[in-house]
């Protein structure tokens, strides 16, 4: 039952593939558009795929209307390196990450460069001094865990299992763990992982904060590094090395449930597969996917959003693509469900802005 179960996910998400025209791998645009953005890499795919359906109505300066640069160059995996994104414009340096994104937006609104327009976050309000700045939600995302194909760990794992092994408790008393010793489930021997640390809105903040644990000071047990002494990436399933077999214990780590379905999708999203085996489990009795699509029901949830100058909501272009729940971000629904987010009643809204 454990293998089939695991099987019905993958291949759910596999069916998916066919809702999209067939692409190339992600990539930063090559040409010039009339909205651009920076910033969080839980968004930036979603956001790529947006790009290439979302269509500027004037063609100017291109035909289609949203130009979305990684966290990262796509190409080399460099942090910071000088991005061009209007032409005639200096280059900036790249923002990695939600909070770098919404600085930079803050930093090119203030001196009134015209370079971005918006900025990519995978949480709500965080800087209390963006009051100029408002938070557009668009979707929903959700993490859990993942574990490695073949695990003997259960398909389903209970919220208070996850907390107790993410805060090195004795799985049956709740009580600490003796220092250097490791957190069971189901009287397996685990190794709790999380991404290394690149700031707020990340996958190892999100989890932390839904575990009840520091993002930033981890708890004995739980590290960022693998078995093998590489620093852990987001969405990247080959950080899952020990097996019982082996070392007596599994790792174990959070993977975005939207990460896992867009890799699936590869094929036709251009996300790269970095799955590496790692497959996903419901928590509480909520699967992960349905029918390869994310399970907007599953209970470790966030929106996202696309963060904008206030001052230019009622902008044509603004509007178009973010503002309301008709804008193109919000209709798009076969592309977000495809990049494995789903979607939310209040997507468009323009009620959460910064604090003054």
């Amino acid at each position: 039952m454990k293998s089939a179960q695991r099987a019905a996910v993958i291949a759910g998400a596999t069916a998916l593939a066919g809702v999209l025209v067939t692409g190339t791998a992600q990539a930063d645009p090559t040409e010039f558009r009339e909205l651009n953005g920076v910033g969080s890499d839980t968004t930036q795919d979603v956001m790529n795929g947006l790009g290439k359906v979302i269509v500027d109505p004037n063609n100017t300066p291109a035909h289609l209307l949203i130009a979305s640069y990684d966290a990262v160059d796509p190409s080399t995996g460099a942090l910071h390196d000088c991005i061009v994104v209007r032409k005639g414009h200096a280059c900036i340096p790249r923002p990695w990450g939600a909070d770098q994104g919404i600085a930079a937006l803050k930093n090119d609104i203030a001196g009134g460069s015209g370079n971005l327009d918006f900025a990519r976050s995978s949480a709500g309000v965080t800087d209390a001094s963006a009051s100029s700045l408002t938070w557009i939600p668009f979707a929903k995302e959700a993490v859990t865990l993942a574990v490695k194909t073949g695990s003997t760990l259960p398909t389903n794992v209970t919220t208070q299992q996850l907390q107790r092994a993410y805060n090195c408790e004795d799985e049956t008393t709740g009580a600490a763990l003796p220092a250097g010793t490791f957190p069971t489930i189901n009287g397996v021997t685990v190794h709790p992982l999380v991404p290394r640390w690149f700031g707020s809105g990340t996958t190892r903040t999100f989890w932390a904060s839904k575990l009840g644990l520091s993002a930033i000071d981890l708890p004995g047990c739980v590290k960022d590094v693998a078995k093998n002494g590489n620093g852990i990436e987001d969405g990247d399933g080959s950080a899952l090395q020990r097996t019982i077999a082996v070392d007596g214990a599994e790792d174990i780590m959070p993977f975005s449930i939207a990460q896992w379905i867009a890799q699936s999708n590869s094929a036709t999203t251009g996300v790269r597969d970095r799955r590496n085996g790692a497959v996903l489990e419901s928590v509480d009795g909520t699967a992960p996917t349905v029918s390869g699509a994310l399970n907007t029901a599953f209970p470790i949830n966030r929106e996202v959003y696309d963060v904008v100058a206030t001052s230019r909501l009622a902008e044509a272009d603004i509007k178009l693509a973010f503002v309301g729940s008709t804008s193109k971000t919000c209709v798009n629904t076969t592309t977000l469900t495809a990049y494995g987010f789903g979607t939310v009643a209040d997507c468009g809204s323009t009620t959460l802005t910064g604090k003054s």
